[in-house]
């Protein structure tokens, strides 16, 4: 028998264009600017507005020169201009500049060999660009599947990215593509081919007991390799060889600089803070009814397909600078309140000075989602007083310490690291010891706390650092 039921439920469904706005969001600059240009090329009815104070600048400087042999001439010669472009003249080098190999590119060149899937090397292209510059994969394999996802408009999960990631770590040099430390320590000793008893024995007390050898407790892993005291001291002294940076620079060489473009500016007068985007892109596009009239005329009262054509590119248009609008506006009223929130940070330009703030904190004070927070300071950079900052290096969880003072996570690290850097590499401190001189300096943080982030810091225990000097 047939049946009919009326059933009613809510079900929430994302636009395209919506996607599409998030993904603006997402954008640099530099890749704004590549995506406004594919947007004029494709559709006619958006046009650039040209600025024109650059030009009418250059145009009076050069109507300056009364004679054009004045204009042109330059008794300079070429050879003392040359290369002069290309340095400044405070900074000349005193030595030849030795070209440096990029080891991202090698690795890119390796796993060209390894794959031939166009989706795999995309994929792959992906991982290696993400590698900090010792060779280590930081952010979490969720998080970039969610980020390339966007940017290719095309879901990716990160089981597949976990598929390409072996095959990297099986590049050289050993230990590259590592998730953390122990990782990195493993990938370099599976890559033995006939490895002795100290090896094995290495092998099988990081993977199984690496926290007890992070917090230091030799009784512990004596007892579960029933090994004794000396072979121990072998099994640790073969650590001390490995790396535990995949990718070790040459002192030697020059290290050449990534320039970055923020995204804000931040001027600091008479401690007021004023927040500004380096270039508003909305301000130099329009949609050009001019020509759009012009074709119309041109067009029969037949020719539907003409006008839907011109009708879905003005849309399109339309959305377009909207959207670009949307994304400055809600990028100011986001720097703003971050900057409002980190106020004595922006004045001072002292670290110390960073309180606690998450994303929730910011979109409550905006009234956007937490999503469109993290994307759009996500790859951001702003131009302050005191260098160029990332955005995201601001955001960190409270904590509490003793005394009840809530201070920021990433306060808590930057001391606990400048304390152990100063140490005496001979006879290191220990844990208890570090949470005396992290009280010395204000920080009144018990034991745990100081271990939890040395581990975060992947810096390992005293008697390890004591053995790995």
């Amino acid at each position: 028998m047939i049946v009919q039921n009326l059933s009613q439920r809510q079900q929430t469904k994302i636009l395209p264009q919506q996607i599409q706005l998030l993904n603006l969001f997402h954008l640099t600059n530099l890749e704004l600017e590549a995506q406004i240009r594919i947007e004029l090329e494709e559709n006619p009815l958006l046009e650039e507005i040209k600025d024109t104070d650059t030009e009418e600048s250059h145009d009076e400087t050069i109507s300056e020169f009364a004679d054009w042999e004045e204009y042109v001439y330059d008794d300079i010669p070429d050879y003392k201009t040359e290369y002069a472009n290309y340095f400044s003249g405070e900074v000349m080098p005193e030595k030849p500049i030795t070209q440096e190999v990029n080891f991202r590119q090698v690795l890119k060149e390796q796993v060209r060999l390894q794959l031939d899937n166009e989706v795999q090397c995309l994929l792959a292209d992906y991982l290696i660009d993400s590698l900090n510059d010792s060779g280590i994969l930081e952010l979490s394999l969720e998080q970039l599947a969610e980020e390339i996802s966007f940017k290719n408009k095309k879901w990716i999960d990160a089981s597949e990215l976990t598929a390409v990631l072996s095959i990297i770590q099986q590049l050289d040099p050993p230990g590259v593509g590592a998730l953390n430390m122990q990782q990195c320590l493993l990938l370099q000793m599976d890559r033995i081919k006939s490895p002795c008893k100290t090896i094995l024995q290495a092998i099988e007390l990081i993977r199984g007991h690496y926290d007890s050898l992070i917090h230091k407790d030799m009784e512990k892993i004596k007892l579960a390799l029933k090994i004794s005291h000396e072979e121990l001291k072998e099994i640790l002294n073969y650590l001390g060889t490995l790396h535990f940076r995949p990718v070790l620079k040459a002192e030697a060489s020059e290290t050449i600089k990534e320039i970055i473009f923020p995204d804000f500016v931040i001027h600091v007068e008479d401690d007021k803070i004023k927040v500004s985007l380096t270039k508003q892109r909305s301000q130099t596009l329009s949609i050009n009814h001019s020509w759009m009239d012009h074709v119309q005329n041109q067009l029969g009262d037949k020719d539907k397909a003409g006008k839907q054509y011109l009708r879905n590119k003005l849309l399109s248009a339309e959305w377009f600078v909207s959207a670009i609008q949307q994304r400055e506006s809600n990028m100011l009223a986001i720097m703003k309140a971050i900057v409002n929130w980190q106020k004595n940070y922006f004045l001072s330009g002292d670290m110390m000075q960073v309180k606690p703030m998450i994303l929730k904190n910011i979109a409550d004070k905006t009234g956007v989602d937490i999503s469109t927070v993290s994307r759009i300071t996500s790859h951001k950079y702003a131009a302050t007083p005191f260098g160029n900052i990332l955005l995201k290096s601001l955001f960190s969880e409270g904590l509490k310490d003793l005394s009840g003072e809530t201070i920021s996570s990433r306060v808590v690290q930057k001391a606990l690291k400048n304390t152990i850097e100063k140490e005496d590499k001979h006879s290191p401190y220990t844990d208890n010891e570090l949470v005396e001189k992290l009280a010395d300096n204000g920080f009144k943080l018990a034991r745990r706390t100081v271990a939890k982030y040395r581990e975060l810091l992947q810096i390992p225990a005293a008697q390890v650092r004591g053995i790995w000097k």
